[in-house]
């Protein structure tokens, strides 16, 4: 018995042993799939997660489209001016480089003047007027004729385009030309460069990711633009503007700019009176007139200029009618006086009521340069000392014919030694075309009519000329014409201004008159120290009377303003409306 339980117990072990190996296999074969599993996604995920690291922190290979990078068309070239790349470009027509005539005048120079109709590109100078022919190789100027290799000028539609190289010719300029962009340099002065220590990349933005413009190699030389923590904005040698690492970076130092040597300013040489000017209009309304210069010289002491309003242009060629007298210009030198005729725009339209347009007169090229040899001459063959120019009421868009006329004008009076004044309204933003600056450079003398800050027919009460309109106006001045140029017109008259209900007329007292007219009306006038004039205000049949006077006092103040700000002198609007106390306080200003 014992045997057989001793057997049975063997056999139970070893099916318990072989039970349990079946049970393990069984298990180990459902267990390995799924580490091998586990291991595979844990795998699977440190690539991943690797190939996020490694993209992450890997250096873009990516190549920069140039095209789009400079956004320059077929034909065209970007601008690079100085370190800055322009929304403008350049255009490439046969073989030559030109710039359109709006992108010229915005950033290197505004002196170019084009006249559409005649076909003529126009640029004056200090002493000449060079002329170029749309589609010409030649251009002409006192010299003679030129020619050059490429077209000057061309027009497409309404634009015009002039060659860099003729540029280059009345402009401080330098350029160098690459594949698709200009590199243009108009300022020279100290540039900061390093020196790329390491093969890189220069890139698009500041970053690894950027694309790249191009490869930089050991030893090459960048200029240094703007400086970051771990980027630097550098420009190349072949003037491509983008990023660089800090760290392949080294060798820090500074160098100047070689300026453009062949180019040479222009020198504007000025006829100047040895003291102040002290002027006054002579106005003249017919030949007759200018036989009352002995009483316009006996009012008016100290008085070294005057100007007869003698010129007024009578159709659209350019023609002027004439009051001028040799006789009467001898006799002014005999009193010791300068003369400088006066040419105006609106005299001879004011009387005779015929149109007359300063726009067609000064916008053709032919009848401005015309006019211009007409009234030279004229002023040579009466033998005047200088010339005054009176345009008023000019548009807009006649400003930069009139400025060419002005600068073509100069270039005759410099050379026949005749003094070229110009009067002109007090300067705002809605007159700026009248171009102080320019004329602050081309003139002898620029006169600002100081008056008329409320005028005949405004049917809005005021003083003609308060003293902040005159102090203000004349720091406007000030900031655009060299101060000894400047000359400020004093108004000899004010106006009388008559309110009855909604209705407002006025008329003109002139200076000699205004105490008598206040008497007449018993009334007595006070000082206002806002306007600095004496101010007066009554009513009589429903009317209400208001007059901002202009007298002995009024005028004192506006002489000591001038006199503070040190112009060039004073002009009177007009002879025969002064006294010889008002003058007098004229002739002491003048002769400080």
């Amino acid at each position: 018995m014992k045997m057989k339980e001793t057997h049975d117990t063997e056999t139970k072990d070893t099916y318990d042993t072989e039970m349990k190996e079946s049970v393990d296999g069984e298990t180990k074969k459902k267990v390995i799939p799924i580490i091998v599993a586990v291991v595979l996604i844990i795998i699977i995920a440190a690539v991943g997660f690797g190939g996020k690291l490694v993209d992450k922190y890997s250096y873009s290979k990516e190549l920069a489209d140039l095209d789009a990078y400079y956004g320059a068309g077929e034909g065209e070239l970007a601008i690079i001016l100085q370190d800055d790349m322009l929304p403008e470009k350049a255009v490439i027509s046969e073989d030559a480089v030109y710039f359109d005539l709006d992108t010229i005048h915005e950033y290197f120079n505004e002196g170019f003047y084009v006249d559409m109709g005649e076909r003529k590109l126009l640029y004056t100078t200090a002493n000449d007027t060079t002329t170029a022919l749309f589609g010409e190789k030649s251009y002409s100027d006192q010299d003679g004729s030129h020619t050059m290799e490429m077209k000057i000028c061309y027009s497409q539609g309404d634009q015009v385009y002039v060659a860099v190289d003729y540029i280059l010719r009345f402009t401080n300029l330098e350029y160098e030309q690459f594949d698709r962009h200009l590199q243009v340099y108009t300022q020279w002065g100290e540039k900061q460069t390093m020196d790329i220590v390491k093969d890189t990349q220069l890139r698009i933005k500041g970053g690894i990711k950027s694309p790249i413009l191009r490869e930089l190699t050991e030893g090459e030389t960048v200029e240094l633009l703007e400086q970051m923590e771990d980027w630097s904005k550098v420009k190349t040698s072949d003037s491509m503007i983008g990023y660089v690492e800090n760290k392949r970076l080294d060798h820090f130092y500074s160098e100047n700019e070689t300026p453009v040597t062949d180019y040479v300013p222009e020198e504007y040489t000025t006829v100047r009176m040895p003291g102040k000017v002290s002027l006054g209009w002579h106005a003249v309304g017919s030949v007759a007139g200018n036989d009352t210069l002995e009483n316009m010289v006996a009012e008016a002491h100290g008085m070294n200029v005057i100007a007869p309003t003698w010129f007024s242009l009578t159709d659209n060629d350019g023609s002027f009618r004439s009051y001028a007298s040799a006789d009467y210009v001898e006799r002014a030198h005999s009193y010791g006086l300068q003369v400088w005729g006066v040419w105006d725009n609106f005299n001879y339209k004011n009387e005779t009521g015929q149109d007359v347009s300063s726009y067609q007169i000064l916008s053709s090229t032919e009848v401005r340069q015309r006019l211009t040899e007409q009234i030279v001459e004229t002023a040579q063959g009466l033998g005047l000392d200088g010339i005054n120019i009176d345009f008023e009421s000019l548009t807009e868009e006649c400003g930069e014919h009139y400025i060419q006329f002005l600068k073509e004008l100069s270039v005759l009076c410099r050379k026949s030694k005749l003094i070229l004044s110009v009067d002109n309204y007090v300067p705002f933003n809605f007159n700026n075309y009248y171009r102080l600056d320019v004329q602050g450079q081309i003139l002898d003398y620029v006169i600002i009519m100081g008056y008329d800050e409320h005028w005949h027919g405004s049917g809005n009460p005021g003083s003609v000329a308060s003293i902040e309109y005159v102090s203000g106006g004349l720091d406007k001045t000030l900031a655009q014409v060299p101060a000894e140029k400047v000359v400020n017109a004093l108004p000899f008259y004010t106006i009388l201004w008559k309110t009855e209900g909604a209705q407002v007329t006025d008329q003109y007292i002139t200076l000699n008159n205004v105490d008598d007219f206040l008497k007449r009306m018993n009334v007595t006038a006070e000082w206002d120290e806002t306007t600095c004039q004496n101010y007066a205000q009554w009513q009589a049949d429903g009317v209400t009377y208001q007059i901002w006077v202009e007298d002995i006092e009024s005028i004192r103040v506006k002489l000591n303003v001038m006199s503070s700000k040190g112009i060039g002198g004073a002009a009177v609007w007009r002879l025969g409306y002064g006294t010889a106390e008002v003058w007098e306080l004229v002739r002491a200003y003048t002769s400080l």
